[in-house]
Order: structure tokens, then sequence, then C-alpha cells
């Protein structure tokens, strides 16, 4: 059974980095777009990143506005995994990470995504 497991959530500063990872197993998601998703207590879910395979060594990435420029979404087919690293953070990316895939293009909607992992938390502190 296919999953996703996410890790490198904790607490740190604001300005700071984290880096998130997905580890996929159960199947391989090299043809699957792949994306971040956070949720804030009390908000709805959120579109991060996403990043969609092309074939070869060529993805596509997309991210949300208020992460332009600080957030790197990337996957390494043959580990199985997708990274976030996230640099100067701010206090309002404080939420659970989640990682998602489905078959195609990446959307920004949470809703086209079929697989889903278990969430790590991160907390940024002002």
């Amino acid at each position: 059974q296919a999953q996703l497991v996410e890790s490198g959530g904790g607490l740190v500063q604001a300005g700071g980095s984290l880096r998130l990872s997905c580890a996929a197993s159960g199947r391989t998601f090299s043809g699957y777009a792949m994306g971040w998703f956070r949720q804030a207590p009390g908000k709805e879910r959120e579109f991060v990143a996403a990043i969609t395979w092309s074939g070869g060594i060529s993805y596509y990435a997309d991210y949300a506005d208020s992460v332009k420029g600080r957030f790197t979404i990337s996957r390494d087919n043959a580990k199985n995994t997708m990274y976030l690293q996230m640099n100067s953070l701010k206090p309002e990316d404080t939420a659970v990470y989640y990682c998602a895939a489905r078959r195609g293009r990446a959307t920004q909607s949470p809703n086209d995504y079929d697989y889903w992992g278990q969430g790590t938390q991160v907390t940024v502190s002002s």
C-alpha cells in the first residue's frame, strides 16, 4: 500500500531554515505530481508548493505567492523522496505540513490529491 511519511519539522526562530522530507513507499511516484500543503489551527489546508515530473530530469515547480523566493521544492525519484527547503521562515509559516501525491500534473487544490502523509509540525517563533 502506498504510503507517504514526512519528517524534518520542528521549532525554529524567525529567519531560520528547515528542510522537510517526504519519503514514499509501497509504489513509485516518479510519474506523479507531488505537493506540500499546510494547515494552521483554525484554518483550511492551503497549497504551499508542488512539483510535476515531466520526464527525464525535467520538473515543473509551482509555489504559493506567500512562499516564493523563500521555499524550494525538489524531488529525488531514485530515492522516491520529495523535499521542501524552507528559508527565511516567518511566524506565519507555523502549521502542520503535509505532503501529497496525485497522477498527472500538480494542482493547487488539496482535493485533487489521492495520497497524503500524516503531517509534520513546523513552529516558527518570533
